[in-house]
């Protein structure tokens, strides 16, 4: 750990030096070939998605968590996309900070909690969108989950979108990206942008600005990696309209509400609705209990979603694989190599989010190694 310590503190020298939106070196990245001549993202097996970084092991997307999960093997590292009071975005999964930084021993900002509407409930916190980003890169950032190694806490900061995109641009091979369009609703009420722009226009904007474009498996999108995730169909939609990078709808348990359509999940993966949003992206990425709600901790009859959404030609990434007993049905006896087998063998699905992305590489090189691919398309470009 004290190399990759050491390695993200470089990395962060040189994020800082070339990663500001104000720096013209940023802009440059969009004309720099720096995947030119790199091992190429492998795409003749199931995509090992890191979801907000290798963050079993160290907090969620911070640099080191990022790094690790690039040194671990994964296809794509995941984030998650806010902006700052200040319009800047930043890589932090909770639209309140509360959960995962050392906000509430912060005394300077005691009289910072806010209650707002976060879709359909009142939450109260200290919430991103009420600091600038200045205020922000002053946190440090901790682990989620109290039965995970808690060493790393307080050693983070939080990222901005520029600082994660240079961590993947600047890996020694080629590392995709896997953002999301995070609470869209909801940061377009609190941040306003110059020129009436939208959060969705600054997010493609700021992937625009390093040259991150083009179709599923075209030459421009295997140079530079991308899938655009969202829970809410809107933004993909209108994000259509402004890039031809691929794009996947995140589906969540099916009673729950859209936060911009006000439909359920269960309408969302339907014949009609996939049909129609197939338009639009490539794939869908559902929470893995609605292809296979559970029963008392045990997989219960899977659903039909996975048959329907191939039969569409879209793609099938679940969430979230993790390693712990506490996430792992009784069927796959404490073993998470027995639930990748069961998802990637029997269900067929097309990648995982995983927070362990370590073991899922093990596992891909144990049933798929690199030396032995037949390399085949995916299907055509989106």
């Amino acid at each position: 750990m004290d190399s990759l310590w050491h390695a993200s503190v470089i990395v962060l020298v040189l994020l800082f030096i070339g990663g500001s939106d104000a720096n013209p070196a940023a802009r440059r990245h969009s004309q720099l070939d720096v995947n030119h001549k790199k091992q190429p993202l492998q795409t003749f097996r199931p995509y090992n998605i890191a979801h907000r970084g290798s963050n079993g092991e160290i907090p969620e997307e911070t640099a080191a968590a990022y790094l690790r999960a690039i040194d671990e093997g994964a296809d794509f590292i995941e984030t998650d996309i806010l902006a700052s009071e200040d319009g800047h975005l930043i890589c932090f999964h909770d639209v309140t900070l509360d959960n995962t930084t050392d906000i509430a021993s912060r005394t300077e900002f005691a009289g910072r909690k806010r209650t707002y509407e976060v879709q359909g409930v009142n939450m109260t916190g200290w919430f991103t969108v009420d600091f600038t980003l200045r205020e922000l890169k002053s946190l440090r950032v901790k682990q989620r989950f109290s039965f995970r190694d808690q060493q790393y806490n307080g050693k983070y900061n939080i990222l901005t979108f520029d600082e994660f995109i240079l961590i993947a641009l600047h890996a020694d091979r080629v590392v995709g990206i896997y953002p999301e369009i995070k609470n869209p609703i909801f940061i377009n009420q609190h941040v306003k942008w110059s020129g009436g722009k939208k959060f969705e226009d600054k997010f493609v904007e700021t992937l625009l600005k390093y040259g991150y474009k083009g179709k599923y498996m075209s030459e421009d999108w295997l140079m530079k990696p991308l899938f655009i995730q969202s829970f809410a169909p809107t933004s993909l939609i209108y994000i259509s309209n402004i890039t031809n990078a691929p794009k996947l709808l995140l589906i969540d348990e099916t009673t729950v509400p859209t936060q911009d359509t006000n439909q359920s999940y269960y309408e969302i993966t339907s014949n009609g609705y996939l049909a129609f949003i197939r338009k639009y992206v490539i794939g869908i990425g559902p929470w893995k209990d609605t292809i296979i709600p559970p029963e008392n901790n045990h997989l219960g009859p899977a659903t039909d979603l996975v048959a329907r959404a191939h039969a569409l030609n879209l793609q099938v990434h679940p969430y979230t694989f993790r390693n712990e007993n506490s996430y792992l049905h009784f069927n796959f006896h404490q073993d998470p190599y027995a639930e990748y087998e069961y998802w990637l063998r029997e269900i067929g699905v097309d990648a995982l989010f995983t927070d362990f992305t370590g073991s899922l590489h093990k596992y891909l090189e144990w049933t798929a190694p690199h030396q032995n691919k037949e390399k085949k398309c995916r299907g055509p470009p989106a």
